[in-house]
């Protein structure tokens, strides 16, 4: 359908989040006419989520900003199988005390994006372990199983390939679509769902609920799904030279989380200020047109609204002060990350490449070398060039700490302690 009446598919739709429906008129009347219960689900595989996940986190928004109910589905009884959807291996299985720990970090960000609550419009956090784990398994095999064909199972890509490429899938990870369809039943029994979202690698799974759904006896259901991205150079969303960029603030602080976004491709700026912002269309259109060097002042709106809406204003602000100090001002800022070294070990001094390894802006002795030889480390602001160079007390400005920068983009503080 290219033209949706109703505010919610219309709203995701100019924005960028459709790849496909399983019924797009259907669907849109269907907003248009009622109040919609959707939810997505997310795996606790880490103790946060990283930005790769945010766009679903900001469907989840958009659903409950256009007056519907929205609920994030927490995987504690699925994460015991791990989704085995288009990986080369079966996942490492959890403890359920990682399970429950990951759960309980992961959960600290939702707030930020959805208002929870008892009222008919409040987001809803439930977990899936609450129905599968006390799951009789020879009635669930008689009830649930029989509906599921092994033939159209195989059928499915992320089955497919794995079995194409002669890699092994356990019965514990083919049993996953299955509980992952049974957990759409059970959300419309228990809250009148009628919409399961996710990435487009997820199509598989959410259709097997829609039939389990019609096969039990289930009103129609419906499936929306958003294209996996990449960025313009075709790297994965949400991660970075250094690694993930989490969502969790103990895991990234608000800077570095800024800087990635500031960082955004050009190709990718408007794209990214309609996913992953609030920001109205008109103004992102504007945005949109300006070119030359004002396109740094977009990234920088970017990196400062996405901030905002994880971290707050406040913090999103003071990363972008920051970040003006420290790359137009060249001066030292207290926000700036930090990694601290023992006061001992700066006395007795400290490899050049030990530090940047340890500082995250190396992930072996080998990078950081080749980062020194190519001229990109910097200590306090003077270039270094010896890789064996030595970083001991005498290194300590009078500020009390040393500014260890990679290039021009990347700086940090080391504070011995």
């Amino acid at each position: 359908m290219s033209e949706f009446k109703s505010d919610f598919l219309h709203t995701l739709s100019e924005r960028g989040f459709i790849h496909q429906t399983s019924d797009d008129a259907g669907l849109d009347q269907l907003f248009r006419t009622e109040t919609v219960t959707a939810y997505i689900g997310f795996d606790p595989t880490a103790a946060s989520l990283h930005a790769g996940g945010l766009i679903q986190i900001m469907m989840l928004h958009w659903l409950q900003a256009t007056g519907h109910r929205p609920i994030s589905l927490m995987g504690g009884g699925t994460g015991m199988v791990g989704d085995p959807s288009f990986k080369d291996e079966a996942r490492q299985l959890m403890t359920p005390e990682t399970i429950a720990a990951n759960i309980a970090s992961i959960k600290t960000v939702f707030s930020n994006y959805l208002r929870y609550g008892d009222g008919p419009k409040d987001a809803l956090m439930i977990n899936n372990a609450d129905w599968l784990l006390g799951i009789n398994y020879l009635e669930f095999l008689r009830d649930v199983g029989r509906h599921f064909s092994v033939n159209r199972m195989l059928s499915f890509d992320s089955v497919k390939m794995r079995l194409e490429r002669e890699q092994s899938l356990s019965f514990l990870e083919f049993n996953y679509m299955i509980l992952q369809a049974y957990d759409f039943v059970e959300l419309y029994e228990r809250t009148g769902c009628r919409l399961q979202m996710g990435g487009s690698d997820q199509w598989g799974n959410i259709v097997n609920g829609i039939d389990l759904g019609h096969r039990m006896g289930t009103p129609q259901l419906y499936a929306l799904t958003s294209p996996l991205l990449t960025t313009a150079s075709g790297a994965k969303m949400g991660k970075s030279l250094s690694g993930a960029v989490w969502l969790n603030p103990d895991m990234l602080g608000p800077y570095e989380f800024w800087q990635y976004w500031r960082n955004t491709e050009d190709a990718d700026v408007a794209r990214f200020l309609k996913l992953y912002t609030t920001l109205p269309m008109a103004e992102i259109d504007r945005l949109s047109k300006l070119g030359g060097s004002e396109i740094n002042e977009v990234k920088k709106v970017l990196a400062t609204e996405v901030t905002a809406m994880l971290h707050g204003r406040a913090a999103a602000e003071q990363a972008a002060e920051t970040a003006r100090k420290t790359f137009e001002e060249g001066a030292l800022s207290e926000n700036l990350p930090s990694v601290e070294v023992p006061a001992s070990e700066l006395e007795s001094g400290l490899g050049l490449l030990t530090l940047l390894v340890r500082a995250g802006l190396a992930a072996s002795n080998g990078e950081a070398r080749r980062h020194v030889q190519g001229g990109a480390v910097r200590i306090n602001d003077d270039q270094v060039s010896d890789e064996r160079r030595v970083i001991g007390s005498g290194d300590v400005t009078d500020d009390g700490v040393i500014k260890l920068s990679l290039g021009k983009k990347k700086h940090l503080l080391v504070r011995p302690m």
